[in-house]
C-alpha cells in the first residue's frame, strides 16, 4: 500500500515573496520624499484675502509678499520698499504675483503696483485664497 505524500510546505514562504515588494515600496517612498518639490517658507506670515473665484496659481511667477505692517519680500527675500524698483529692475521678471495680507492698507498695494510698473513688469496678478469673501 502506497501512502500519498503530503505537499511540503516551507515555513515563511509567504513572507519571502512579499519582502521584495516592501523593499521597492520603501525605496520609492524615500525617493519621492527626497526628490519632491519642497515649498520655501515665507519669511513672514501673510493672510491673503479670500476670493470667490478661487486661489490663483503662483507657479512661474516672482511673488511679492506684503505684510499687514508694510514689510515686503520678493521670492522669499526681504526687500525694503524703497529698494523694490532696483531689485525688480535687475531680475526683470515678466510676471509678478502680489500676495498681500488682507489687513494691509490699499495704498501700500497700489504703491507696489506703481513701482512694479515703473520697473518694467508686464503683468501683475493679485494672489488670493479660495473661499467666500467676508
Amino acid at each position: 500500500m502506497r501512502l500519498a505524500k503530503a505537499p511540503v510546505r516551507r515555513i515563511g514562504s509567504e513572507d519571502d515573496r512579499i519582502l521584495p515588494l516592501i523593499n521597492v515600496v520603501f525605496l520609492l517612498l524615500i525617493f519621492f520624499m527626497v526628490a519632491g518639490r519642497l515649498a520655501v517658507a515665507d519669511p513672514f506670515r501673510v493672510e491673503p484675502p479670500r476670493s470667490a473665484d478661487g486661489a490663483a496659481d503662483d507657479r512661474g511667477l516672482a511673488v511679492l509678499l506684503i505684510a499687514a505692517d508694510g514689510r515686503m519680500a520678493l521670492d522669499g527675500e526681504p526687500v525694503e520698499p524703497g529698494a523694490l524698483a532696483a531689485i525688480v529692475g535687475k531680475r526683470r521678471p515678466g510676471d509678478v504675483g502680489i500676495k498681500a495680507d488682507a489687513a494691509v492698507e490699499a495704498g501700500r498695494v497700489v504703491a507696489a503696483l506703481r513701482t512694479l510698473r515703473a520697473a518694467g513688469v508686464e503683468r501683475v496678478r493679485l494672489l488670493t485664497v479660495a473661499g467666500r469673501p467676508g
